[in-house]
Order: C-alpha cells, then structure tokens, then sequence
C-alpha cells in the first residue's frame, strides 16, 4: 500500500466526516426555527449522529479483524453518501433526523478504520506520521466546521450541508483502486455482544446528554449483562483479551481524559466568545480556524518527531501544554477575546499530538490479532469521554446561575484542569510500568 497517497485521501475524507458534527451545530437554531421543533426535540438532529457515529466507528474497527477493509469502506461511504443526497431534500423533523442517523451508520468507518488501516500497513518507523496527518485531520475539521457551516447556512440554507458530505462518494473509487487486497478470513461475529455495546453505549451516552436517572440504571443494567456475557462468549465483540492488560487500560483513561479536555474546551470557547464578548458565529469561527489550521500545518513535523522521539515524551509533553493553555484560560478568560485565539493556537496543535501519540501508543503495544477490536473499543472511549465532558460542562454552567458568567466559566476550567492533572499522573503510571517490564525482560535476557 502506498501510504504516501492512501493517508492524505483518507484524511481528507475523515475531515469531511467531522466536518458534518460541527457544521450543524451552528445550524442548529436555524433548523430548529424552520422545522418548528423546540430546542430539546432539536438536540437530537446533532446527538443522534455523535451516538451512530461512536457506535459504528467501533463497529466498522471490529469487523475489519474478519472482513476486508476494502469491503467496509465500500459499504460505509456508500451508506454516508446516500443518506446526505436524501438529507439535500429533506424538510420535516422526521426525514432530517432519519439522514443524520443513516448518515452516521456509514460515517463511523473513516474513523475506526482510518486507525486500523495505518495499524496494519504502516511500518512503526512512519505510523507516527500517519497517526498525525489524521489527527490533523479532525482537529481541522473542528476549527473550519463552523466556518463551512455559517457560510453555507447564510448563503444556501441548512440543507446545503448536506452536500458538502456527498464528496465523501468521489473518494470512494480512488480508495478502492489504492487499499490493499486482504485474504479473506474465517467469519465469526458475536451479534449478542456487538448488541450489548449499542445498548451500553447508547444508553449511557442518552442518560448523560439528557440527563436521566432512567437510562443511567439501563446503562448499569445492560453492562452488567455485557460482562456476564464476556465471561461466558468464547470470542466476544469486545474482545476479552484486551481488558485483562494493565497498560491498555491505563491508555483508555488517558484517552477518556484527554477528549474530555479537547470537547469540553471546544464546548466552553464558542460560549465564552459568545457571551462574554458578543461573537457572532461566523466570527467565533474564525477566531479558533488559526489554531485547528496551525494544527494541520504542523502535522507532518509532529509526526516525524513521534516516529524519532517516542509517543510517551510527546504525550507527557502535550499533557503539560494543555495544563497551561487551560491554567492560562481560568486565569485570564475576561481578559481578551484575543486570550482565546493565542491559546488555541497552542491547545490545537498539543491536542491532535496528544491524540496521533496515544493512538500510536495504542497500536505499538496490541498484537495484530487485536488491533481492530483493540483501536475500536479505544475510539469508543475516547468519544464517550468527549460526549461525557460536554454533559457535564453543561451541566456545571447551568448549576451556577447564580454566579457571574466569568465565574462560572474559570470554574469549569478548573474542572478540566483536575482532569488534566489526573490523566498526566495515570500516564506517568504507565511509563514508569513499561520502563520497569523493560527493565525486568532485559534481566531475564541477560540472566539466560
């Protein structure tokens, strides 16, 4: 496979599909006026997708270990590609919620098999590289979405956005002429289990966006079931293996962590430029552009850099620029609107490093069995964490009315703050574990 023009094709589609989150949240008061629904009814065009998109994203990265990836992303593009040319026409409630849940059954498999794909391909000496163009990537589709989004809306109304994903159809030939030809191999898929996970996730997601005490106990209820079942499948969706290694875990708070930061400060910015400073959409868009552009620009270093100095120091080193970035907008939010703009432009390019390292981290430590089961169920993690922090986010502002918007703001940055120091000690945990288990097989290796 030719990496060198499989990856940035790839990329340039999975920043399409991101693209299709943030471009609609914008939009999202225009379209609630015009199909005449009320906010909370509205919510569910956005959460809908976000909830397809995290469950299929794991879906499409655990099948890849049984069927070929040519096959998935075939299915998956044509899925997303038909689904936005019915959401050009649609007009009511109903056929705009049914295009953004279709449209997300197909848009999972850019993301879950992006990570595979360079996994499985790419040589470790440049996965590094590839792993960051991707994160560049997503960074920059957070940053222009709401660009593309209030350009579109104002000029074309809400169902143009509908045609900026039907690109996603071009690429599919000229992926399908680079991806390789794999072996086809015995087919064993665990449906019970792959259901177990929709509802866990969906479940749990649901009772954190609305906030409902009824489908948090679904959600215990049904993992509960996930882990009678684990214990009982000879080969389970969510394979087994993965939850008995110690530095896998470790990795999945660090990316349940780290998309906390990155969600719930991409939450809290649009809102702080918004109401403490009167940014206009499109304005607001502009302002955090730099930072998601700069991020792309420097992707290429970044991920030579990762190839050349390891994923950990750049993890421990992205870790502490979030802090201060996050440390700096407590601190001096009031200040300027100008403090965002600066800090975003250290924050973005830190975040997709953090992100290309973990992931990188992630697929250098799992066998080749387990890397699609294992980089999907990571995927899912980190989504879930993202989905979790922007809840919580929410939540927090709203339960401090009473304070001043600063106020309530500086103290939900500290939240994010604590989270930052967490993640960094869990991290340090698991460095310091592998340099001992390096050091206690070079002594069984010296000792033989």
């Amino acid at each position: 496979m030719n990496d060198k023009i499989v990856m940035p094709v790839w990329t340039f589609g999975l920043f399409i599909v991101i693209m299709n989150t943030t471009m609609f949240n914008v939009s999202l008061p225009s379209i609630i006026h015009d199909i005449d629904v009320s906010a909370a009814l509205g919510s569910w065009i956005i959460s809908s997708y976000s909830i397809g998109y995290a469950l299929s994203t794991v879906i499409y990265s655990r099948l890849s270990d049984v069927l070929q990836i040519r096959r998935l992303i075939a299915v998956g593009l044509i899925i997303l590609g038909l689904a936005s040319v019915f959401g050009i026409f649609a007009s009511t409630f109903e056929t705009l919620l049914f295009a953004r849940i279709v449209q997300s059954a197909g848009a999972g498999a850019m993301a879950g098999l992006g990570l595979v794909l360079a996994s499985r391909y790419i040589p470790y000496e440049r996965r590094g590289r590839a792993i960051a163009m991707i994160s560049s990537g997503s960074a920059m589709a957070f940053g222009l979405g709401p660009i593309v989004g209030g350009i579109i809306s104002e000029y074309f109304g809400w169902n143009g956005l509908f045609a900026v994903t039907c690109l996603v159809l071009l690429l599919l030939p000229i992926l399908l002429r680079l991806l390789p030809k794999e072996q086809p191999k015995p087919f064993r898929f665990d449906v019970i289990g792959a259901i177990l996970t929709v509802v866990n996730a969906v479940a749990l997601l649901t009772a954190v966006t609305q906030r409902s005490a009824l489908w948090l106990v679904i959600g215990l209820v049904s993992i509960a079931a996930h882990a009678w079942h684990l214990k009982r499948a000879k080969e389970s969706f969510i394979n087994s293996e993965l939850l008995v290694k110690p530095a896998y875990r470790k990795l999945l708070v660090v990316g349940f962590c780290t998309l906390m930061l990155n969600l719930g400060n991409l939450f809290l910015m649009p809102l702080a430029l918004a109401n403490l400073y009167g940014q206009s959409p499109l304005k607001i868009g502009f302002i955090i552009a730099p930072g998601a552009l700069l991020s792309a620009f420097l992707a290429r270093y970044v991920g030579r850099w990762i190839d050349r100095y390891g994923n950990v120091r750049f993890l421990v080193l992205g870790h502490i620029v979030l802090a201060v970035v996050l440390i700096v907008f407590r601190a001096e939010l009031s200040a300027s609107w100008a403090v965002i703009l600066i800090g975003y432009l250290c924050f973005s390019p830190a975040m997709s490093a953090t992100i290309a390292s973990l992931n990188n981290e992630t697929s250098r430590i799992l066998p080749t069995k387990l890397i699609g089961s294992g980089m999907g169920f990571m995927q899912l993690v980190q989504f879930f964490g993202g989905s979790f922090s922007v809840a919580v986010c929410g939540l927090l502002l709203e339960l401090q009315a009473k304070h001043t918007l600063v106020l309530a703001y500086k103290h939900v940055y500290g939240v994010l703050i604590g989270v930052c120091i967490c993640s960094l000690c869990v991290l340090l945990w698991y460095a310091d574990s592998a340099r001992r288990l390096s050091s206690a097989s070079s002594a069984a290796e010296t000792a033989k």
